[in-house]
């Protein structure tokens, strides 16, 4: 989560002000009174596909707002509650699009349990996204898809695009949101990686997920929270210093949800990502075993912007970046560092004039009606090979 850095009360040393005594004693009030300050209600959606770990649902339109355009599909990382997208309202990348306009679809997994322990990353590559791609494009009339993935949800969409075996996909662009692709570039991981090779795929953390079937519930949100500990340490003094401010409060409110509804891992999944990606740390060189294949990141066609968070622990901006060069079949490749962490970059208040905005931009670039039309057997790609790369902030 991103909690801002401590405030320095106007005047050091005095007492607050009138009007930060009568915030915060308001904002007591109401969270005594109503349970908490964040708007917390979720968009309005109907599920329009299901099956094995895979739920795809359509938001509906805001009031008299018609939907027009290529359809959205937002793409969950496995264990992150689909949350991250509709954290809550003011913050809410889903209320950004419905309200814009857009046909906003959203896949989500729903809750993994022991029984799912043997399904493996090859299920949402082979079968989830794909199927969801076409119900997807299927339901906004024929339209190609613009695919948006944070984290292992980016992760899970670029190896599903490079991936021969699904096919051509109606995809028309995709957006990766912190999806670490070179872990030898992440501090949290590095002093770890020697000791995850030690063992030869028998040590203690392999013997755990093979026993418990998967990452369980508690383990995960314990994970995420220990990739933010410095800012936990601090939280109770950030929140006393920002009592008086209703959007700073209202935000914890709504990352303190989203950490508490953390979703296990299956097994197999768990046990490729963990010797594959963090130990193996495949990626980086832009290849991945999966089942009797190797995914090669290069075969992706589509244009490709990503984003990297500036404070971002889970994913660092290297990390992040290095999927640029690998990306050699996209007809065009966009790099975007934007203000947050690992989930402030997506939803975090500054969202909305930094990451939502280059999402606007990018989709209305490569959406369907702005295309020229090309003869046929010919391609629509621009600027092969090209890669840009620029700073927003705030």
């Amino acid at each position: 989560m991103d909690l801002l850095p401590l405030r320095s009360v106007p005047g050091a040393g005095l007492l607050p002000g009138p009007d930060q005594v009568v915030a915060a004693a308001s904002n007591v009030a109401h969270k005594v009174l109503y349970g908490g300050l964040a708007d917390l209600r979720p968009m309005p959606r109907t599920l329009i596909d299901e099956g094995t770990l895979r739920e795809v649902y359509h938001y509906r339109p805001a009031g008299t707002v018609v939907q027009k355009g290529d359809p959205v599909l937002l793409v969950t990382p496995l264990a992150a509650p689909a949350l991250c997208y509709d954290l809550r309202r003011g913050c809410s990348l889903v209320e950004h699009f419905v309200t814009e306009g857009r046909p906003t679809y959203l896949l989500e997994y729903g809750e993994v349990s022991f029984r799912d322990r043997n399904l493996g990353m090859e299920h949402w590559v082979d079968e989830v996204l794909p199927t969801a791609i076409r119900e997807v494009s299927e339901h906004a009339g024929g339209r190609p898809v613009h695919l948006i993935g944070w984290s292992l949800g980016g992760i899970f969409s670029l190896l599903t695009l490079a991936d021969e075996k699904s096919g051509k996909l109606p995809v028309a662009s995709l957006s990766v949101v912190g999806s670490p692709i070179d872990v030898s570039l992440v501090p949290l991981l590095a002093p770890l990686r020697p000791l995850l090779n030690m063992f030869n795929g028998k040590g203690p953390i392999t013997k755990g997920y093979q026993m418990l079937g998967g990452a369980p519930k508690p383990l995960v949100k314990w994970a995420f929270q220990l990739s933010a500990f410095q800012k936990m340490v601090t939280k109770p003094i950030a929140l006393a210093q920002h009592i008086d401010d209703r959007e700073f409060l209202a935000q914890v409110e709504a990352v303190d949800r989203f950490t508490a509804n953390m979703i296990a891992y299956p097994g197999r999944t768990f046990g490729q990502l963990y010797h594959r990606f963090a130990k193996g740390n495949q990626l980086a060189q832009g290849l991945f075993e999966l089942d009797d294949r190797v995914i090669d990141l290069g075969k992706i066609d589509v244009p490709v912007l990503v984003f990297g968070g500036a404070t971002d622990g889970i994913a660092p901006v290297p990390a992040v970046r290095a999927v640029v060069p690998l990306l050699k079949g996209s007809p065009e490749v966009r790099f975007e560092v934007v203000p947050g962490g690992h989930l402030g970059m997506l939803t975090g208040r500054a969202a909305r004039h930094t990451t939502w905005l280059a999402m606007d931009e990018w989709i209305t670039e490569w959406s369907t009606d702005n295309q020229p039309e090309a003869p046929i057997g010919t391609s629509r790609k621009r600027r092969h090979g090209s890669a840009s790369s620029r700073a927003l902030s705030k």
